[in-house]
């Protein structure tokens, strides 16, 4: 397997907070699935806006897909963005435009051709499973539903790389598990996915590899949940 991501020796302070991240090592592989867990305030959303290019590491070197931090242009990151599918806690769905909508967007706006828009958000929205819901507004959605919507949107580029912040923070634990469930349909599609998140128990189900996060540092890498549990019960 060929590493999509390489984070190497990174680390991230701000001003004001302080040292985010510490000496980070870590690589993705092409297709694969990985946690990534800490308590609030670990870490996880910073790595996460590191890996999408939106901040640069203080120090070390993060490289997503051939682009480096190092050299990256400005007017190179939308390219790279563009092969990222993101999906946030809150949905981020454009109140005003329907499931349909809110996907065909994210095809309009990267100049996908308008006769091929339509064909390819029916086929995401039935991969999502929300084919029968492709005119509702996300306030008669249900959040499970909005979060499916979300997904579809942020699979309309055909992202090799899937960053999931927090997707089922704001999901009962029915919508929790089919939102999962998704994620690894589509990994198994090949797309790979990292998915933050601070559900134990979701993890010890997977049995799939973590990254653990611990006041800016990584602390774990690896499969070993009763570790992930003694670690998380530990630092409460």
């Amino acid at each position: 397997m060929s590493g999509i991501v390489r984070v190497t020796n990174v680390s991230k302070e701000y001003p004001r907070s302080g040292m985010a991240l510490r000496g980070v090592n870590f690589e993705i592989a092409k297709g694969e699935f990985v946690f990534l867990v800490g308590h609030s305030g670990a870490g996880k959303s910073t790595l996460l806006r590191l890996l999408t290019m939106a901040e640069r590491p203080t120090t070390g070197e993060v490289r997503v897909s051939g682009y480096s931090s190092f050299s990256i242009k400005p007017r190179e990151i939308p390219h790279l963005r563009r092969r990222l599918g993101i999906v946030f806690q809150d949905f981020r769905l454009l109140p005003d435009r329907t499931a349909e909508q809110n996907v065909a967007f994210a095809l309009e706006v990267t100049g996908t051709p308008s006769s091929q828009i339509a064909p390819k958000v029916s086929r995401l929205l039935l991969q999502v499973g929300l084919a029968s819901r492709a005119t509702a507004y996300p306030h008669e959605l249900s959040g499970g539903e909005q979060q499916r919507v979300a997904i579809a949107r942020a699979l309309a580029n055909d992202p090799f790389l899937l960053l999931a912040d927090e997707p089922t923070g704001n999901l009962d634990d029915r919508a929790t598990h089919a939102i999962y469930l998704l994620l690894r349909e589509i990994n198994a599609r090949g797309t790979a996915v990292l998915m933050a998140t601070h559900d134990v128990a979701m993890i010890e189900r997977a049995q799939q590899r973590f990254l653990e996060l611990d006041k800016g540092e990584l602390v774990f890498d690896g499969t070993d949940v009763l570790r992930l549990r003694a670690d998380m019960r530990g630092r409460k």
